[in-house]
């Protein structure tokens, strides 16, 4: 399931290694500023953060949905390694674990909230990818009885993406709603 989204990346990647250290300063440099201002971050920010200048992350990203395409291909990669990294988990736990993997992975893009939607082929290989690495998890703590039946890994993604977008109190208040959410589904 990674595959894809790693075949994605390593076609967008520079093979040349300064220009690959190049482009791999801008996505760390465009994760953090799309974490801090959201979709409208800054491309010259996100240059400077990188310490590049602004044509050569046009040299990498045409345009500023590229960039968002490829941190969310990256951020998905992530995503979908955790998935097999708790794949060895009694079912709920690893259900859990990858829940918990799942908010912090939402809950620090709000740039992926807002672009959830787009229609990119992409974002969409990017949706299909993330439901194909926990599927399995939910279909394994179905089976085991620890999660309720009728429900489908969209449904809790969907579930889980609705509780992380809220604005909360504190991050106290924001755990416990999340706690409601994902108790919910449980059998």
């Amino acid at each position: 399931m990674a595959e894809r989204t790693r075949t994605s990346l390593d076609e967008r990647r520079p093979k040349r290694a300064d220009a690959a250290r190049n482009f791999d300063a801008l996505v760390a440099a465009g994760r953090a500023a799309f974490a801090e201002d959201g979709a409208e971050a800054s491309l010259e920010d996100i240059a400077r953060r990188a310490g590049v200048g602004i044509g050569t992350l046009y040299r990498n990203f045409a345009t500023r949905d590229d960039l968002i395409e490829t941190l969310y291909l990256t951020e998905v990669d992530a995503l979908a390694e955790a998935a097999d990294e708790v794949a060895d988990l009694e079912p709920w736990p690893a259900l859990r674990a990858w829940l918990e993997r799942f908010v912090d992975y939402i809950g620090t893009k709000r740039v992926l909230l807002e672009g959830l939607n787009r229609q990119s082929p992409v974002l969409a290989e990017c949706r299909v990818v993330m439901l194909e690495a926990g599927a399995p998890l939910v279909e394994r703590a179905q089976q085991a009885g620890a999660v309720r039946t009728g429900i489908d890994v969209g449904d809790i993604v969907k579930l889980v993406s609705g509780v992380t977008a809220v604005s909360y109190d504190d991050e106290e208040q924001r755990r416990r709603v999340l706690d409601l959410a994902i108790g919910s589904i449980r059998a």
